[in-house]
């Protein structure tokens, strides 16, 4: 039997649907939102509010907080030492899968910076500090990597990373500490410190916030259902894009389809894979969008041609592969947006869009302009044109 083909439009289509983008798919649950998405890109802080935000009906600025405080959503380092805000389940899925080979490579890079410093036992100069660490938080409440500092002098010992290269640099081993612990799993951050906009956060005890350790099942059970439902919401796609994603070798990748069962199907590009269940035809009403830098979306292949003009993929990225933030036309990345200084959102297009698809991008730049208010945000990787809009 032949493989399924499956074109570029119903892909299209496929997106609009899975990711919430069409308007008659928007909701205002955040946690079926962030399950549309597997996971929220968190690295630049107010990508997770203006993600959820282009996919609600009726935004609200405490929606994703609110699920963070609960424990219901967990802020994480994961695959490709992105932080991703995801269910807990999920989560713990994607540190089992991938966060604990990063985290492994974090603690060696720390031990050998300690054994720079002079420190005779690297290893228990971590355990004892963790310890240190986790009495601190359980006594006084949520502390920002500082006040863990000035309460902890101990640990101030200047490390040098990566000497004699261009990379080179010195940084405090308590801010150092905090990263690690934070890949392991053993600390998770909090609220951001400053507002929804901000990257300074405060930081608890990981089975403090979830009631749990960070823990998921076996590393080729957490794979195969992270590959099934990346697949849901992400088929089809080509191994690639799932290898890509998820930071894994080329034979986990494989494994874990053949483990989830996915089936062989054939896209404009080469083969692909569908998830098993994931077999009817999908149709949404025509929409607009305004995604946020690194926006799940934006971000959710490595091969983006079915989506993104070759205009787009110069203009609307950055050297190392950030997206800047995207308009979005029936499943196609149309243009780019910034918010300027003087808080006004500028729009700048890449192809002829018609006019009244334009107004209702405008009405969209309206809105997100209206929800941000006087809040002065920025985007840690702009592409130039970006910087050029910003002005």
């Amino acid at each position: 039997m032949a493989d399924m083909i499956i074109s570029d439009e119903q892909r299209r289509a496929r997106l609009a649907d899975r990711h919430r983008l069409s308007p008659e798919r928007r909701s205002d649950d955040v946690l079926l939102i962030t399950d549309g998405l597997l996971a929220l890109h968190a690295t630049d802080p107010p990508t997770v509010h203006l993600s959820t935000w282009a996919r609600m009906r009726t935004p609200r600025p405490d929606a994703v907080t609110e699920h963070l405080g609960t424990g219901e959503l967990l802020r994480h380092h994961a695959m490709r030492r992105t932080i991703w805000v995801a269910r807990t389940p999920t989560m713990a899925r994607m540190h089992e899968a991938a966060g604990r080979k990063v985290a492994a490579t974090e603690r060696r890079t720390m031990i050998t910076a300690l054994a720079n410093a002079g420190v005779d036992d690297p290893e228990q100069w971590i355990d004892r500090a963790r310890i240190e660490v986790l009495e601190l938080l359980r006594s006084e409440g949520p502390l920002n990597s500082r006040a863990i500092g000035s309460r902890l002098p101990r640990l101030n010992l200047t490390l040098r990373l990566a000497p004699g290269t261009k990379w080179e640099a010195r940084q405090s081993a308590h801010t150092r500490l905090m990263t690690l612990l934070g890949f392991e799993g053993v600390l998770a951050r909090t609220t951001p410190i400053g507002g929804w906009h901000t990257s300074e956060f405060a930081w608890l005890p990981t089975e403090d916030v979830i009631g749990t350790a960070l823990t998921g099942p076996p590393l080729a059970e957490s794979a195969a259902e992270l590959a099934a439902a990346w697949l849901r919401q992400f088929g089809p796609a080509t191994t690639d894009d799932l290898q890509w994603w998820m930071g894994w070798t080329k034979t986990l990748t494989r494994q874990a389809l053949a483990d989830a069962g996915a089936l062989p199907v054939r896209l404009n590009e080469g083969p692909g894979w569908l998830a098993a269940d994931d077999l009817g035809e999908v149709a949404v009403e025509p929409w607009v969008a305004l995604l946020p830098t690194l926006d799940p979306t934006t971000m959710g292949w490595k091969h983006r041609g079915w989506y993104l003009s070759e205009r787009a993929a110069t203009d609307a990225f950055d050297r190392a592969g950030n997206a800047a933030p995207t308009i979005w036309v029936d499943g196609r990345v149309v243009g780019t947006w910034a918010q300027r200084e003087d808080r006004e959102i500028r729009l700048h297009w890449f192809d002829d869009v018609p006019t009244s698809r334009r107004a209702q991008v405008e009405a969209r730049a309206e809105e997100v302009a209206t929800w941000v208010g006087d809040t002065r945000y920025r985007v840690r990787f702009p592409s130039r044109l970006h910087r050029d809009l910003v002005g």
